[in-house]
């Protein structure tokens, strides 16, 4: 039993099979999803998928990617979602700095106010990181993050922040790139995290782990990832599947 803990079945990419791919996934033994919402278009579809599937959750956020696009009325039409029963984090929120949509100083105030407004409705938060570690952690640490905790999201720094984030009440999700043959931060991190901290992902559609590395990726394929870490930490499958769960159920305040 499998846990994909960010997933975007919402995403255009699943718009014609995602009954398909969500039975895909159920049958592989990846039971539980949640599914991430992160503009106008893709939170409501994420609590519809999540209203019509018992074992599948949703986070509803804001991307940094479109922070530029984020009003007062956006943030408290977040704050307003979030007391529904089927969702359980706010994010994904962060700062991505590969793309040049939102300037940087609007992405870090977006950021801020949505870190807020989870330590107002005391939920977990969800990080999304792309070029911007040292700008992430200051800002975290300046907002207390560590008041409500939550997930690095597809994790894929060096290992010497993982420190700095685990300090913070921090877990640290890997995804597809730890099975790449290219990729050994993540394989290092994979080696290194506490087991209590660890949780799994794919990030679907994108980020396929190998060997499906290029194609759409999809929930079920999160057992490629969980084998992975299972064969870096010398451990069995249903080990990783039962830890990576159960700390998804904590994080998420998830009563099975």
């Amino acid at each position: 039993m499998l846990f994909d803990t960010h997933v975007h079945l919402n995403a255009t990419q699943f718009t014609e099979d995602r009954n398909e791919v969500i039975k895909r996934a159920f049958d592989t033994g990846i039971k539980y999803m949640v599914v991430v919402g992160f503009d106008r278009e893709t939170i409501p579809l994420a609590i519809e998928i999540a209203e019509q599937n018992e074992t599948i959750y949703a986070a509803v956020g804001w991307h940094p990617v479109d922070a530029i696009d984020m009003t007062d009325a956006e943030l408290a039409w977040i704050e307003e979602l979030s007391s529904h029963p089927k969702v359980v984090a706010i994010g994904e929120m962060g700062l991505d700095y590969h793309w040049d949509k939102s300037p940087k100083e609007v992405q870090k105030e977006v950021f801020r106010k949505q870190i807020r407004l989870a330590k107002k409705v005391n939920m977990p938060i969800i990080i999304h990181n792309r070029e911007a570690t040292e700008d992430i952690i200051e800002i975290m640490q300046e907002e207390d993050a560590k008041q409500v905790g939550g997930i690095m999201h597809c994790y894929n720094d060096s290992a010497r922040y993982v420190q700095t984030c685990l300090d913070m009440n921090f877990y640290i999700s890997l995804g597809g790139p730890v099975t790449f043959k290219n990729a050994p931060l993540p394989k290092e991190v994979a080696q290194q995290v506490p087991l209590d901290r660890l949780l799994v992902e794919t990030d679907a559609p994108f980020l396929a782990p190998h060997p499906n590395r290029g194609k759409r990726n999809e929930p079920a394929y999160v057992k490629l990832v969980a084998e992975k870490i299972a064969e870096l930490r010398e451990m069995s499958f249903d080990e990783i599947s039962k830890i990576t769960t159960e700390n998804a159920f904590s994080l998420f305040n998830i009563k099975k």
